[in-house]
């Protein structure tokens, strides 16, 4: 417990002043944390089938690129530069062809590089973007996530009994899933109608936050269903006391992706 304290605590002072910053310094920082998530998803993946070096090199490129994509725009409804998503279509299936061999490359390998990509590129962009368009929606976002994953965790341990998942994560409980979800959305909507907009209608943010609680828990368990395929216990050891990027974040991850579904009646 004191080394995930201790490293939880050297990632906030890292974190905290370059969101605050913003701007380039924040984008880099997303830009690096994108490229060690893509790395974990595709060392896992390794662990079933290697991938050939420069269509791996493409993937780590392609994620570059769709990460900072429009980074200076504040703009949330700009579009995706299309123009990289045929490339991404281009460098991913041709390999099929020139490799010539389905046992070092085929259509499974190609499926999940143009997956693993654009999941990795399109989420950190979208918290560049975010960050560009209001620092306290990422805020109010961070506030859901980690209310909702700690609550979770402590009731979980303390009154949890029945299972939620037990095929996917044993440790996770109903009764942990609602004392998560009912504090993020009491701490969310006391932020929320305190900073952003007191004036908004209290049913809205409540269903909002409500929802945004509910898909984190389900990003969570998502990833921990990949773990459970791979069969490995985190996607890495990066952070002590954590496991790797994509164990801590995870869950803010879905909650940004679905965070602009709900946009248009915040």
């Amino acid at each position: 417990m004191k080394i995930r304290v201790i490293s939880a605590v050297i990632l906030l002072a890292i974190f905290i002043p370059l969101l605050l910053t913003g701007g380039l310094p924040y984008s880099v920082l997303m830009l690096a944390i994108a490229l060690l998530g893509l790395h974990e998803l595709l060392k896992i993946r390794k662990t079933k089938k290697d991938f050939p070096f420069l269509v791996e090199l493409c993937a780590y490129v392609l994620v570059s690129f769709l990460t900072f994509n429009n980074y200076k725009s504040q703009n949330l409804s700009v579009l995706m530069d299309y123009r990289l998503m045929s490339v991404m279509m281009f460098v991913f299936l041709s390999p099929m062809v020139f490799i010539n061999n389905s046992k070092k490359y085929n259509l499974n390998d190609a499926l999940f590089l143009t997956s693993a990509t654009l999941f990795v590129g399109l989420s950190f962009n979208l918290l560049i973007l975010l960050r560009n368009f209001s620092l306290t929606y990422v805020i109010y976002l961070f506030i859901i996530s980690c209310i909702s994953d700690t609550f979770a965790y402590i009731t979980g341990r303390y009154i949890g009994r029945n299972k939620l998942a037990p095929l996917i994560s044993p440790k996770k409980t109903i009764e942990g899933l609602i004392g998560g979800t009912v504090m993020g959305v009491i701490a969310g909507v006391i932020y929320y109608t305190t900073v952003i907009n007191p004036g908004i209608e209290i049913g809205i943010i409540i269903f909002v936050t409500l929802a945004l609680s509910l898909i984190g828990q389900l990003g969570d368990l998502i990833f921990s269903s990949i773990k459970r395929y791979y069969d490995v216990k985190d996607f890495s050891n990066l952070i002590p006391g954590h496991g790797g990027i994509l164990d801590r974040l995870d869950s803010i991850i879905f909650i940004v992706l679905g965070f602009i579904l709900f946009l248009a009646v915040l």
